[in-house]
């Protein structure tokens, strides 16, 4: 199969590329980011997913796939480039998939969409309402291209869409949102709470986006790992140092005294849990995660050099 990846030089994409090419799969990336020891056999074109260049690609090759994973976080990127990049790419994602005939599209999301707020259910379900515009601004974007995404099921119904809603991702590359959290000595944490975190180990992650291709899922879908840990246990087992700070004064804090430099809006992240069910998911393809809790953090702790 012919598999389009946007987004490819990402950490997480690269596994997904390569396992992909291993599997026999014709595999071609377009990133505005360089690959420089891309594997042989994985074509990597240097383009913005926006641009017309890169409908060009979609023009000439007519992948019958797409993994879209082009998307970025607060933590990567500046707010105008962000919104630009999540909300335009997902939009010529589609639209392209749709105009050159791709039978299959994947959206791989993560599981902030939910949002984390006092009232909210301890386990979120794929029916579960956007939450994170009020409680947290910043991924108002991310919201926006994951509802963009799963209206393609009704726009496009020959495209066979999957919104995957990943939770958070930690591992050997040591990369995404909570890996950049955790790569200081420091960890705040707001006074008086101790949030549940939800995790999934890189290749595991890998596995399951590989596994929603193979399986021509079609919907919605959480994806999950190991039981999730509180914060606090967590950050020690990562080598990190947890510090209680009174809310009142974290915003004030966040990127001085050592602490990861992060939005007002995550404040509401590290008072209350965001879990999600992925029964479904697991249901759907038989997906079971090879890596349990301790050795995700361990792998990722041994990337980190502590």
């Amino acid at each position: 199969m012919k598999v389009l990846i946007p987004g490819i030089t990402g950490r997480l994409a690269r596994l997904v590329a390569t396992r992909l090419r291993d599997a026999g799969h014709q595999v071609i990336g377009i990133d505005r980011r360089h690959w420089p020891d891309a594997p042989t056999g994985i074509e990597v074109l240097q383009l913005d997913i926006r641009k017309r260049a890169a409908e060009e690609v979609f023009r000439q090759h007519h992948p019958e796939a797409v993994i879209h994973m082009a998307t970025v976080t607060h933590l990567t990127q500046r707010s105008e480039d962000r919104y630009r990049i999540n909300l335009f790419g997902t939009r010529a994602v589609f639209d392209h998939c749709h105009h050159y005939g791709a039978r299959q599209c994947i959206f791989v999301g993560r599981h902030t969409y939910y949002g984390a707020a006092a009232d909210s259910t301890l386990y979120h379900g794929e029916e579960d309402p956007p939450m994170a515009m009020t409680t947290f601004p910043e991924l108002a974007d991310l919201v926006a291209a994951d509802l963009y995404a799963g209206s393609a099921l009704w726009r496009y119904p020959a495209l066979e869409t999957c919104v995957l809603r990943l939770c958070y991702t930690l591992g050997p590359t040591a990369s995404g949102t909570l890996a950049t959290f955790l790569q200081g000595t420091r960890v705040p944490m707001v006074a008086g709470f101790d949030p549940l975190f939800q995790f999934l180990h890189d290749e595991d992650a890998a596995t399951a986006i590989c596994l929603a291709l193979e399986k021509k899922l079609r919907g919605v879908y959480n994806v999950a790992g190991p039981q999730p840990l509180p914060l606090s246990h967590l950050a020690r087992q990562a080598g990190c140092t947890p510090v209680p700070v009174p809310e009142l004064l974290m915003r004030m804090l966040f990127g001085r005294f050592g602490l990861p430099r992060l939005p007002p809006g995550a404040v509401a992240h590290l008072k209350y849990p965001v879990v999600i069910d992925d029964s479904s998911f697991r249901a759907a393809t038989r997906f079971a995660h090879a890596h349990d809790e301790d050795e995700t953090i361990g792998d990722f702790r041994r990337a980190m050099g502590r």
